[in-house]
């Protein structure tokens, strides 16, 4: 049997060896313990799990020691409080005191957990807790390791998670491949994997099937906290399966730290609320920047790509967060820029194609969406895209997009959509092109745009049964170009609100 150890040291201790019982009765916690210290005391190995299920409390890892969980074996976590003691940690973005997660340790280099086996939280007694207002400290985590350095999970199932499921704090060169983590659909803030404040991650091969966000990166949400609230930065995120959950690979909103050098790419999600999500609002501050998703298949979603900077969920900050006013900038403003998305299929989406709301006073910056096709449910019920205070529920809408400085779309098609296709509102610096639905209404513009400030139309074409191809709105709306579109099968190439200069657009 290759173990597989990735400790410096080749030795090997079974937990049996030093009293863990494996019967799902006995509290095993201290004999597993003692195995990690034994393992310890020769400078590393590997502590080794046999087949059965350990009933245990927090356990503490130690550096250059690998936790193998063999195939039939399952850590089962105790669902006394008293057995996870309390640690400071991070929860929501805010330091502060919580219980121990049920794997962990602190400061640690060279630790793994991996095996063919399953790590239980026992989280229904947790969720009823928290769900009764029972839970005044924060739950336990399920596997999260604090200030470590090079920390590998592989191959394990991870389930039932008190809360967050896997979730590395100020971590570097961290390794989680090839594990599946499912959590109840319903069950309360048991996110799967969310690394916070970290840098150099890499996930692959997951399958993550949870009540909350699949993938959730982030960095605290107190902006100037900088010593603690460090940027998660050089994250890959590659051939990975999620089901359900509020979304499926979200940044933030706790982003304080800043979000920085991301990678999606050759993952599928199906029954999750939104696909892509970033999400913020004023008073996190932070930067978003230099993320590219890619190669993304998406079924039965809400709304495939949301990037919301008005996000009212937990304490709203009264109406600082909606206010869609332009307010003053300051270092609690957060900032959304350098972001590329692109290959992605989605099928019965159900309440709009893209959701994007910048902010007046800061607009996302560099938005550039391709080669993307989305098709609308028929099934669907109206519900709202994001979670804002303000916002009407929609039903199978096309790409609405608010408040960006610099919009690239490219090669889109949406189908089976009510309204106009695509619809951008105080957006400056359009580039859109090869844009087009199958599915026009011939009383909806298969274009609208309001306010918007320099826009270049292009290479696009008009199906049979289009009314008008563009619409045009909005006293601010100027310098718009229609060019090279072949518009022969639309009734109109444009029109004109009354408020609109009828110089604002040339064809």
């Amino acid at each position: 049997m290759d173990l597989s150890p990735r400790s410096e040291s080749s030795a090997i201790f079974n937990v049996k060896d030093f009293g863990a019982r494996g019967d799902g009765r006995a509290l095993d916690s201290p004999g597993i313990q003692s195995a990690i210290h034994a393992c310890d005391h020769v400078g590393g190995g590997t502590v080794f799990l046999p087949a059965g299920t350990y009933l245990t409390a927090a356990l503490s890892l130690v550096s250059r020691v690998t936790l193998w969980i063999d195939a039939g074996a399952t850590i089962l976590g105790s669902t006394d409080p008293a057995h996870y003691p309390l640690i400071r940690s991070r929860w929501e973005g805010v330091d502060q005191d919580t219980h121990a997660p049920l794997i962990g340790g602190c400061g640690l280099e060279h630790v793994t957990v991996a095996g063919r086996g399953v790590v239980d939280g026992q989280g229904e007694v947790w969720w009823r807790r928290h769900q009764r207002g029972e839970s005044p400290i924060p739950r336990p985590k399920l596997i999260s390791f604090q200030d470590c350095r090079n920390v590998h999970i592989s191959s394990i199932t991870a389930r039932n998670s008190p809360s967050w499921t896997i979730s590395p704090l100020r971590c570097d060169d961290v390794t989680i491949e090839a594990v599946a983590i499912v959590n109840p659909a319903d069950s309360p803030n048991t996110d799967g994997i969310t690394p916070d404040s970290c840098r150099n991650v890499r996930i692959s091969n997951c399958h993550i099937d949870v009540g909350d966000d699949c993938v959730s990166l982030k960095s605290g949400a107190q902006p100037g906290q900088h010593d603690s609230y460090r940027p998660c930065e050089n994250i890959t995120l590659t051939n990975c399966t999620m089901l359900h959950g509020h979304g499926g690979v979200v940044i933030g909103s706790e982003m304080s730290g800043d979000v920085r050098n991301v990678v999606i790419a050759n993952c599928v999600f199906a029954g999750t609320d939104r696909g892509l999500r970033i999400k913020s609002r004023r008073g996190r501050g932070g930067v978003v920047e230099n993320v590219q998703a890619n190669n993304l298949v998406m079924e039965d979603v809400l709304c495939p790509i949301a990037v919301n900077l008005h996000y009212a969920c937990g304490a709203r900050g009264d109406e600082t967060v909606s206010d869609r006013r332009a307010r003053p900038v300051s270092e609690a403003t957060p900032r959304i820029r350098h972001v590329r998305v692109g290959d992605v299929v989605a099928r019965g989406v159900k309440v709009a194609a893209a959701f994007i709301f910048g902010l007046a006073e800061m607009p996302l910056q560099d938005l550039a969406l391709h080669d993307i096709s989305v098709s609308l449910s028929g099934r669907a019920e109206p519900d709202i895209p994001e979670m804002a205070d303000g916002l009407q529920p929609m039903c199978r809408a096309g790409f609405h997009v608010h408040s960006v400085q610099r919009l690239r779309l490219h090669n889109i098609e949406v189908s089976e959509q009510l309204g106009a296709a695509f619809y951008l509102s105080d957006v400056s610096d359009v580039d859109l092109s090869a844009c087009t639905t199958p599915t026009p209404q011939a009383d909806s513009p298969v274009i609208e745009l309001r306010d918007v400030r320099g826009a270049f139309v292009h290479g696009c074409r008009a199906s049979t049964g289009t009314g008008p191809f563009l619409r045009v709105a909005g006293e601010a709306s100027r310098d718009i170009c229609l060019s090279g579109n072949d518009l022969k099968s639309a009734d109109q190439a444009f029109t004109l609100d009354r408020e609109v200069d009828p110089q604002t657009v040339t064809a």
